[in-house]
């Protein structure tokens, strides 16, 4: 197969079939250490035999990208619901390349993708824009296989270099970006499966082992064909999905919720069997650790 032009990682013929690739998301604050990790992971994975396209968003390249640039560089103001709908359309640019991508059986590496979207815009608490409202233009975007969010403290993140120079780096701001993104272990939908939270705060090379060690679970399971069938989609949230989550996350601190802790696991191993007529689960527990 031919190499896309500019790539760090030329086409390898896989050793075994493939299914298809994987699709795997890193996520976190600003200078959480995404841009670093996304390079490792790759690396990490293309050593392994695996071939590699990589990603980000925004993009800026593109003529929707310059405009958001200009926006985050403070040059230019604009509404939020509009610079809001401006990055979806620049997700939007690339979802095509995304699926043909995995469907050649190339695993994407993303940094950032529609959780950031929805989370910066909701931090902004704009009573007018919903967490709920920020994830519509986004319904029907390749879903991600698994999105790995490395934690760490705001206060950390505000000793490391560069920061501030750019329009969500402040403090307030960040905190409120954390919390929503752990929130989503909590929403009892498609994003509970998917993320996965890594601790950033530790050294570089800790935390790019422990996100190998976690991406390498979710690229065997899709390129073996154990993952949840074909790529999937981003969903819409049914009516009181956000309401729920105190609850939800009161519920799994008490242990409340721990078989549904164990799907979550079983799904993204690809133990799991699934009906696309039904969209259900059915978990195969001799396959399980």
């Amino acid at each position: 197969m031919a190499t896309p032009a500019g790539t760090d990682y030329p086409w390898r013929e896989p050793s075994k079939l493939v299914a298809r690739g994987a699709f795997i998301v890193i996520e976190g604050l600003d200078r959480a250490g995404k841009t670093t990790q996304v390079k490792k992971l790759c690396d990490a994975l293309y050593d392994a035999g695996h071939n590699i396209q990589t990603i980000r968003f925004p993009d800026r390249t593109t003529p929707i990208g310059k405009m958001i640039d200009s926006y985050l560089q403070s040059k230019t103001e604009m509404d939020d619901h509009a610079i809001h709908l401006l990055f979806s359309a620049n997700r939007w640019e690339k979802s095509k390349w995304i699926k043909e991508t995995i469907a050649k059986g190339y695993t994407i590496v993303c940094d950032r993708y529609y959780y950031s979207g929805m989370i910066y815009s909701a931090a902004k608490q704009n009573p007018e824009l919903s967490l709920k409202w920020a994830k519509s233009p986004d319904i029907g975007l390749p879903r991600p296989d698994a999105v790995i969010f490395l934690n760490l403290d705001p206060e950390e993140a505000e000793k490391r270099g560069g920061y501030g120079t750019e329009k969500y780096e402040r403090k307030e701001m960040q905190q409120r970006v954390r919390q929503l993104f752990l929130d989503m272990e909590y929403v009892r939908h498609d994003e509970a499966i998917d993320m996965i939270v890594i601790d950033a705060g530790k050294s570089v090379q800790q935390v790019a082992d422990s996100i190998y060690s976690e991406a390498a679970i979710t690229v065997d399971a899709a390129e073996g064909g154990k993952a949840r069938g074909p790529l999937g989609v981003v969903r819409d949230w049914p009516e009181g999905t956000v309401d729920r989550v105190p609850e939800v996350r009161r519920k799994t601190e008490n242990g409340e919720l721990i078989v549904e802790r164990h799907l979550r696991e079983s799904i993204r191993k690809g133990h799991t069997e699934y009906n696309p007529g039904t969209g259900e689960w059915l978990v195969k527990p001799w396959l399980c650790d």
